[in-house]
């Protein structure tokens, strides 16, 4: 951990600064979880060694709770889940996620000490739990997991005051990390990273987090001079500086004063009204149009949740004939509504009208986001396949290299991502080259290919706000 140091940061208590310069995409540190957990809703579907989605699982023999890949991942997963497997069979049944991973916790403290490698920079011991900070209703459900905890922890195993046990609890709470899929474009379990911990958020960072063939990695946005505070975002950006605090204060415990929420600087992007021809909206009537995609969303989700697709198309086709010729590219809720229709449309196979919302709603990013966000690089990523699907190659080429730009700065050119968009980029490039000789040949050639074998269905469409999920864990 030569490339930073803890300091005490001014209004944020201790902190991580670099101690060399960095450039975009540098890697500052990496760090393998202190413990891992697979989701509660997703124990039969993911292997709870390597974390990866398969469709078939073997199942624990005696626990009858874990899943792995293979007898290989099992093994590879044993020492972590012995004496959980034990505690489950005399428990009778899994405890959530959130006592599984604290559980998981206290042995590997329990076997391995407080520190447990040569890298770790703090001790869980110094981290803050924020108990005294939670909400009522949050702190009723928070004595439950702490009760059944006791329940489900074995008396073979060392026993633990209940101070310490509340404490490690508050620290999963409000310092948990999501753990990703093999190719990171799914949540499926929830860790505790030390070192991570010391990263103070800022709402316009100067470092991103990833999770890497299972480890979190650091990486640099941009230039980091000798001494800059490092600094990650634990929400999404895309939010009003307002709405951005709420949520920082309810789940972190802390007001947020960065310059992006002080002066609320882009705000009135978000809620902006479209102007043509140096003629605006009035307030009125920008106000109603957010008022209706507002409701529209509401009803657009219901439809979703209920898998009714058609209905979700036709929602978001009314709002936008009505909303669009008065509210900006950069307002938020009509981002939304392009966005969920690009993916529902992809979902049915439309790929044009897939592609022209995504390209949409890329360039409305680009004017919000900071060009190297993980969010636009996946945004850009998912045009350029729609586009691409639709056979604008043109287009689509460009989109993946700039979501390829973008994710070798925030993924790195290891990460699964980052592999299948260089494939990516070198297909359309050759295809682009095909075109740009003669049209016809290469509409012919992919039509061919078409029919020899057709689109795959694209995955099936998320919540609206499930497209850009921040990294950071907390049990709701």
């Amino acid at each position: 951990m030569e490339n930073v140091a803890i300091f005490d940061s001014p209004g944020k208590g201790r902190g991580l600064k670099a101690t060399k310069e960095f450039w975009a995409g540098d890697v500052i540190f990496s760090e393998p979880s202190l413990a891992a957990v697979v989701f509660d809703s997703l124990a039969e579907r993911i292997c709870h060694s390597c974390f990866r989605s398969q469709p078939k699982l073997q199942r624990c023999g005696q626990c009858k709770f874990a899943h792995y890949c293979d007898r290989t991942c099992q093994r590879a997963g044993w020492a972590e889940h012995k004496q959980e497997c034990s505690a489950i069979k005399a428990f009778g049944k899994a405890p959530n996620e959130s006592i599984r991973l604290v559980a998981r916790i206290l042995w590997r403290l329990d076997k391995d000490g407080s520190v447990v490698s040569d890298m770790q920079l703090t001790t869980l011991d110094e981290l803050e739990d924020h108990i005294q900070d939670m909400e009522e209703d949050d702190l009723k459900d928070f004595k439950v997991d702490i009760h059944n905890f006791v329940d489900y922890w074995p008396r073979s195993s060392k026993q633990h005051r209940i101070e310490e046990v509340s404490h490690i609890f508050g620290v999963v709470n409000c310092n948990g990390f999501t753990v990703s899929d093999q190719r990171g474009l799914q949540a499926v379990g929830v860790g505790l990273f030390p070192n991570l911990c010391l990263v103070n958020h800022n709402c316009w960072p100067n470092c991103t987090v990833i999770l890497n063939h299972g480890k979190i990695e650091l990486r640099s946005l941009g230039k980091i001079e000798e001494g800059e505070e490092l600094m990650v975002s634990y929400v999404d950006y895309l939010n009003l500086s307002e709405e951005r605090q709420r949520q920082l204060k309810t789940q972190y415990f802390f007001d947020c004063t960065c310059e992006h929420c002080r002066d609320k600087i882009k705000d009135d992007l978000k809620l902006a009204g479209r102007e043509v021809d140096g003629v605006k909206p009035s307030p009125e009537q920008v106000k109603e149009a957010t008022d209706y995609c507002f409701e529209m969303l509401e009803k657009m989700e219901k439809a979703r949740l209920r898998g009714d697709y058609h209905e979700v198309v036709r929602i978001c086709r009314d709002s936008i004939t009505k909303t669009e010729p008065v509210l900006a590219d950069t307002h938020i809720y009509l981002l939304r509504l392009w966005s969920t229709l690009s993916e529902v449309q992809a979902y049915l196979q439309y790929f044009e009208d897939a592609a022209e919302y995504a390209r949409k709603m890329v360039d409305g990013y680009m004017k919000l986001y900071h060009p190297n966000n993980a969010a636009l690089g996946m945004a850009a990523m998912r045009a350029g396949v729609n586009h691409w699907q639709a056979g604008l190659i043109e287009v689509g080429h460009a989109m993946v290299c700039k979501a390829y730009a973008i994710l070798m700065v925030t993924h790195g050119p290891t990460h699964p991502i980052t592999k299948d968009l260089e494939a990516m980029r070198m297909q359309t490039e050759m295809e682009l080259r095909m075109f740009k000789q003669n049209e016809y040949v290469y509409h012919s050639m992919r039509d061919a290919a078409l029919k020899n074998k057709p689109m795959t269905m694209m995955h099936e469409p998320k919540g609206v706000e499930e497209g850009i999920k921040n990294l950071f864990h907390r049990k709701k």
